[in-house]
């Protein structure tokens, strides 16, 4: 697992997932007392895992990141051709078909869509906040409701989804 080391710059000792001395937990923002980042075991990448239990439909944290003009990794959407540069925390959301966070982009706060527990990696449904992705991908959540391919919500599946679920769909629906 790793951890973000802290800011000893600024006043006192930091303790947000941020690295920019002006954002801290207690104006909303992630702290490392509540969230951690960590390498997946299943080769997804980095994630963030609650490190305290959250109520469902919990205002967590506030978000924050660089705005850019078109979409990248570890980028979310904010309107159209504005996109936010975060790949300290929100970039680091892993996508699931069934997620235990919303992210509302029109005011950068995440919540809970569930009870979280200490522990629980933290996940989202891509396509609740991005008109198109930056690369689609075959899903490998687990959950019952799979999407099987993900895209944005404005977008079809390229050429490589649409072989992936021929063969997907025949797979789901073997008896």
């Amino acid at each position: 697992m790793t951890q973000f080391k802290a800011d000893r710059t600024g006043p006192g000792n930091r303790d947000c997932v941020y690295l920019e001395t002006q954002l801290s937990s207690h104006q909303g923002y992630p702290s490392m007392h509540d969230f951690e980042v960590h390498q997946t075991n299943d080769g997804r990448g980095n994630g963030i895992v609650a490190r305290k239990q959250f109520a469902s439909m919990t205002r967590m944290c506030r978000v924050s990141g660089l705005l850019v003009s078109r979409r990248r990794l570890h980028t979310l959407q904010i309107l159209p051709n504005v996109h936010m540069y975060d790949p300290h925390f929100a970039g680091l959301l892993l996508h699931s078909c069934n997620p235990n966070v919303f992210l509302d982009m029109s005011e950068l706060w995440l919540w809970s869509l569930t009870d979280i527990r200490e522990g629980d990696c933290l996940t989202m449904d891509y396509a609740s906040t991005e008109q198109k992705l930056y690369r689609q991908f075959a899903c490998r959540c687990g959950s019952s409701n799979c999407h099987g391919w993900i895209t944005g919500y404005d977008e079809s599946p390229n050429e490589q989804g649409m072989e992936f679920l021929r063969h997907w769909r025949r797979r789901c629906h073997r008896n």
